[in-house]
């Protein structure tokens, strides 16, 4: 591969944040003088991306969310668009974000730009008109995960599994002693782990309800203790607000370290996401919640295909881990939920043995991958090699 490369790339929230952040390492120890521009966050610049826009106002979650933002991710998304079809780079990476990016794709490509988006948008979900978008704005689609990748073969988009990096950056083997030490955390005594989400949206609905089982669960058992780790300063006073209006809970919060308190935890209450995905890879049993706007989830649930939500039931295709889903999410559902998972060490003893299995079939060194996929369409392109 030539040495001079040039790649456009926008990832819209923290997890196309890290996904991007492994990418441009993966790509610079194959072409060190790799160049990047784009939208990205501070992992993607800490790398050397060039910023063009500010990612935190691409994370917008739900149909009524984005509506509030349109005009302004319009705008933004034309001006990415001219700058690299003026002067266009050798391959536009997307990260996730798909209604920002796809749209963006589409210019590219008709531009005659290559195009490479990375994580599937769920179309095996729901909203699977969104396949007619993607085979005309993507040259190459980059999965996670493999059944994403059968059903991409299937549609005739072209598709390359990679594998998940999570997978390959947490060990088979958590240590839940050594992750409360490093948290300053008491050893002895039981601890569950509150994840309301890393958007603000997110623990804007989910922090009352989150905080209302903690209190369900300490009535029935008043040893337990509490842990929530947050993205950013804006999520943790949402949660802090929470704890204010249900006063009486004693919680120990962290600015980052999602990983820690997970694996420091007896079992994780969690919004639906990333975060399943990685509670599942530390092995730690857990409960799933998952709620949107009144009429983003009124919209959604009558265009979806699967019946769960959550990443460990459908890699598993069973109902690993129990979810929670709109109305159904309240404090003693959530709360009977999770004091039943700390009460029966055997179905958690089997859980980790099926989290364990799940997470070798995702260990495929993802950013190798990805970086390799991208590299080989950037010189078929050229007509290289």
């Amino acid at each position: 591969m030539n040495a001079k490369l040039r790649i456009g790339i926008v990832a819209g929230e923290a997890s196309g944040d890290l996904l991007g952040e492994g990418l441009i390492d993966a790509l610079r120890r194959r072409v060190p003088g790799a160049v990047f521009e784009g939208i990205a966050g501070p992992r993607m610049t800490a790398r050397g991306c060039e910023a063009l826009y500010p990612m935190e106002r691409l994370a917008v979650m739900g149909l009524v969310e984005v509506l509030g933002r349109y005009r302004e991710l319009r705008a933004a998304r034309a001006r990415i668009a001219a700058r690299f079809i003026a002067d266009p780079p050798d391959v536009f990476v997307g990260i996730d974000a798909p209604d920002f990016n796809l749209g963006l794709e589409a210019r590219l490509r008709a531009a005659g730009i290559p195009t490479v988006h990375y994580v599937s948008p769920t179309v095996w979900a729901w909203r699977r008109g969104r396949l007619r978008t993607i085979a005309r704005a993507v040259d190459l689609m980059l999965t996670l995960f493999p059944f994403e990748e059968a059903f991409y073969r299937e549609h005739e988009v072209a598709v390359r599994y990679v594998g998940h990096p999570l997978a390959d950056a947490i060990p088979e083997q958590a240590d839940p002693r050594a992750a409360r030490a490093a948290l300053g955390l008491p050893e002895a005594g039981e601890l569950i782990a509150l994840l309301p989400g890393s958007r603000e949206s997110e623990v804007g609905r989910l922090a009352d309800l989150f905080v209302q089982t903690a209190h369900w669960c300490l009535e029935r058992r008043p040893g337990l203790r509490f842990v929530a780790p947050f993205a950013s300063a804006a999520t943790r006073a949402r949660f802090e607000a929470a704890l204010a209006r249900h006063p009486g809970l004693s919680c120990a919060l962290f600015d980052g370290r999602s990983r820690e308190v997970m694996a420091a935890a007896d079992a994780v209450l969690l919004a639906s996401g990333t975060a399943s995905l990685e509670a599942m890879l530390l092995k730690r049993p857990m409960v799933v919640a998952y709620r949107l706007a009144p009429l983003s989830h009124w919209l959604i649930r009558r265009m979806l295909y699967i019946d769960r939500y959550s990443l460990p039931n459908l890699l598993s295709g069973e109902r690993l881990v129990p979810e929670f889903v709109q109305d159904a999410a309240t404090p003693p559902a959530l709360g009977a939920a999770l004091l039943e998972l700390l009460a029966a060490p055997e179905r958690v003893r089997r859980l980790r043995e099926r989290f364990t299995a799940l997470h070798r079939d995702l260990r495929r060194d993802a950013n190798a991958c990805a970086a390799e996929a991208v590299l080989e369409l950037v010189a078929a392109r050229r007509g290289e090699g």
